[in-house]
């Protein structure tokens, strides 16, 4: 047997009387590729906490007079948005087992401690009890505020 494959006819426009010819129907450009830096550029804004909340919360831990520099916000940023999609694919992980489609916080703590987080787990458990009991009251759900204790 050849290799030879045949090329397709080449079928003129057909007139249908209407005294209009069709014009022969072009392949859509295909779009750009996408490079490897739009592909960074798009997962950083989309993965990462904005830097206003994370400079923000950093601010709150240290004295007023001491500053923090962009390398150390960037930093923390890129490091508290990994924790937080770490422990969200491992709460996801269990509500796709269980076939349920939201994660709730009982889940978010299960992920924590599963992940060696206990430490933390315990604390969150605290609050996200305290919140659930100020959201249960009426008009609690407004101006949420849990004091450290």
């Amino acid at each position: 047997m050849s290799d030879f494959v045949p090329a397709p006819p080449n079928i003129a426009p057909q007139d249908d009387g209407s005294g209009v010819v069709p014009q022969p129907v072009q392949d859509a450009p295909s779009p750009a590729p996408i490079t490897e830096q739009e592909v960074g550029e798009y997962r950083e804004q989309d993965r990462f906490l904005p830097i206003a909340n994370v400079s923000r919360i950093m601010k709150g831990s240290v004295p007023p007079t001491a500053k923090i520099s962009k390398e150390a916000k960037e930093c923390v940023q890129e490091c508290v948005s990994e924790f937080i999609s770490f422990i969200t694919s491992e709460a996801a992980e269990k509500c796709q087992m269980e076939k349920r489609k939201t994660i709730g916080g009982e889940d978010i703590l299960y992920a924590m401690v599963t992940l060696g987080f206990e430490n933390y787990a315990e604390t969150l458990k605290i609050h996200l009890a305290k919140l659930r009991q100020h959201q249960s009251t009426p008009g609690g759900s407004r101006n949420v505020e849990i004091s450290e204790d």
